[in-house]
């Protein structure tokens, strides 16, 4: 059973948002990552893929719908378990997934769970994916994973039922104050 003090802060965003930012930030003041983005891969190393857009969703969709449930979610609630079985109270989860992975996460750690969502506008998100170093996406790529996430994850209503909101729409510095803001808001 988790402990009192612990919290678990959720993150949650369409592409782009500033999400990686958040968690790079979050990491260098030591809060310990567990990375949707990070399962997944890890999955298409072990299918004996080459990491791209269409062997992400391949394997994402194939974990997300094995019968035996989320592999992805199952996974996470593992790297969970393991930091808090190390004594770990403050715990960062890198894109969450979508609607019936949270409501796992929900149920698992209910009082716990923290749900932040990342939004930009939608000319700022293209931009930055246009120009990212790993994956860069055309704007008709970044609209088709927009669609996928929200249609076929259900990731629309996570971010509508957040916790709480940054908008990041700025410099990483006013990102960076947002986070810190939020951290003392909710004591993290």
């Amino acid at each position: 059973m988790p402990e009192r003090d612990l919290k678990i802060i959720a993150i949650v965003g369409l592409p782009g948002t500033g999400k990686s930012a958040l968690a790079h930030y979050m990491g260098e003041r030591g809060v310990p990552r567990v990375s949707f983005g990070s399962i997944i891969s890890n999955g298409v190393a072990e299918a004996g893929l080459e990491f791209n857009l269409e062997n992400e969703h391949a394997i994402r969709e194939k974990m997300r719908l094995d019968p035996a449930g989320d592999k992805a979610a199952q996974e996470a609630i593992a790297q969970i378990n393991a930091l808090i079985e190390s004594g770990q109270h403050k715990i960062l989860v890198d894109g969450l997934g979508g609607w019936e992975t949270y409501k796992q996460l929900r149920h698992e750690y209910h009082g716990d769970l923290i749900v932040v969502a990342l939004t930009a506008r939608r000319y700022i998100r293209h931009r930055r994916l246009a120009q990212r170093t790993e994956l860069p996406l055309t704007s008709p790529e970044v609209d088709a994973r927009d669609y996928d996430e929200i249609e076929t994850l259900n990731k629309g209503g996570v971010i509508a039922i957040a916790d709480y909101y940054l908008f990041d729409n700025g410099s990483l510095e006013q990102l960076h104050i947002q986070i810190d803001d939020l951290m003392r808001e909710i004591e993290f």
